[in-house]
């Protein structure tokens, strides 16, 4: 009779709820964040593409990061990874103490970038890691179980960025800010940036503690037998597997898709509550996030449900279907122009819950040793959220476009991703050396 594998094996348990607990602190960080662009144009009185600079930092920190973290790794071991980046972590969110301190935009920017060079480390080190602890076969749906934590560290973001930041801000947006004088203006700043300030700090703590647990929990190191740091051959031999190279590709719409789906609903929700139910500009921020909120609430359910369908279903034919649904409710959040448009942007975070671990484990599968490096890749591919965010913002910044509200407009660039990301998952299953 045939012994039925687990998807985590007994001896890698622990280790195993150490490093998904990462997935959760990450996800807190990307998701306290996003809602930031937002906060940061009216504290500074930017537009929506000032704001953004946020997420390219943010972002960019991934990508400058991937490739050495990869290198690194491959010198030391997987822990050795957790550890830097729990650090790097760490120190970018005390930052925003000195940041505080100053009072300028640029010394946050810095902070995040700090924060996300560790949170490339953890990426480049957990994901990977986590596809080690068991047999290959389960690879997939292991990484999808880890990845389904992640969404709990989101929603504590989204939570916080609503509750202890959003509702307490002073709720004057643009227009009315810029008719306070100087020393009005800059206590009203300096009062909004030390509330913005202290989650940072206090999940500078958290991480600090979860730096010592895993410094002294005794971790698998079987997969860290070589450390030679052949870059090259390891990308030669990469690049000779499609399903990889083109999983980076998709990796990278991916991820602009979500950053866009999740930092955008503010605006397109604050002109829908403003417009149509005559709220203040932070009234309206706050009812959109709490709209986020839902929409992180129906990824993490969706996260589950996928996971237990891909014991049926391959990871390429549910993550073309998965994709469909997202286009179709792209077109949606486009078309209309009232609520129903909002409820149909929540609906893409349902679509989008089993895209990015999926993508990856598809890419890396079988890869052995290579994958250290061909994680790094996948990493790098977030930078996905630097650019695409940035063209989407310039044209919600058009304020109307083809008679249209610009921002339900700028909805076609995460369609646009979809459409890829559909034809990935398309191939994966549909061509026989992409089989999954």
């Amino acid at each position: 009779m045939k012994t039925k594998q687990r998807v985590v094996p007994t001896e890698y348990i622990i280790p195993f709820v150490l490093i998904t607990s990462c997935f959760a602190l990450w996800g807190f960080a990307n998701d306290i964040t996003n809602p930031m662009v937002e906060a940061f144009s009216r504290i500074f009185n930017m537009g929506v593409g000032g704001g953004t600079w946020v997420q390219v930092v943010f972002y960019g920190g991934y990508g400058a990061m991937a490739f050495p973290a990869a290198f690194f790794i491959r010198k030391y071991s997987y822990k050795a990874g957790i550890l830097m980046g729990l650090g790097l972590y760490a120190t970018g969110a005390l930052l925003f103490i000195p940041a505080n301190a100053i009072g300028m935009y640029y010394p946050f920017l810095v902070a995040y970038f700090v924060m996300t060079c560790g949170l490339s480390f953890l990426e480049t080190s957990a994901n990977p890691y986590i596809l080690f602890m068991g047999p290959d076969s389960t690879a997939t749906r292991r990484l999808n179980l880890a990845q389904a934590f992640n969404p709990m560290g989101s929603l504590t973001g989204m939570f916080v960025a609503k509750t202890l930041i959003q509702a307490r801000l002073d709720p004057r947006g643009a227009d009315e800010r810029v008719l306070l004088s100087p020393e009005q203006f800059d206590a009203l700043k300096t009062h909004d940036l030390d509330i913005l300030s202290s989650p940072y700090v206090a999940i500078g703590g958290v991480i600090i503690a979860v730096f010592l647990v895993i410094l002294f929990a005794k971790m698998p190191r079987n997969e860290e037998s070589s450390h030679d740091l052949n870059l090259i051959g390891a990308l030669k031999n990469l690049m000779k597997v499609p399903r990889y190279y083109e999983g980076v590709v998709a990796q990278l719409f991916y991820v602009g898709a979500q950053i866009m789906c999740w930092t955008f609903i503010v605006q397109y929700g604050q002109r829908i509550f403003m417009e149509q139910f005559g709220m203040s500009a932070g009234e309206a921020a706050q009812k959109a996030q709490m709209h986020n909120i839902f929409a992180m609430g129906s990824f993490l359910v969706a996260r589950f449900v996928c996971t237990f369908l891909l014991k049926y279903i391959r990871p390429g034919r549910l993550l073309m279907i998965l994709s469909v649904g997202a286009i179709g409710l792209s077109a949606g959040t486009i078309l209309f122009q009232d609520i129903w448009g909002l409820y149909c942007l929540v609906g893409i975070s349902a679509c989008m819950s089993l895209m990015f671990p999926t993508i990856y484990g598809i890419a890396l599968r079988g890869m052995g040793e290579d994958a250290k490096f061909g994680a790094a890749g996948l990493i790098m591919s977030i930078v996905g959220g630097t650019f695409l965010p940035k063209i989407q913002a310039y044209v919600i910044d058009q304020e109307t476009l083809f008679n249209l509200p610009a921002v339900n407009i700028s909805f076609v660039i995460p369609l646009i991703c979809f459409v890829i990301i559909g034809i990935y998952g398309y191939r994966t299953f549909t061509i026989h050396y992409y089989a999954d």
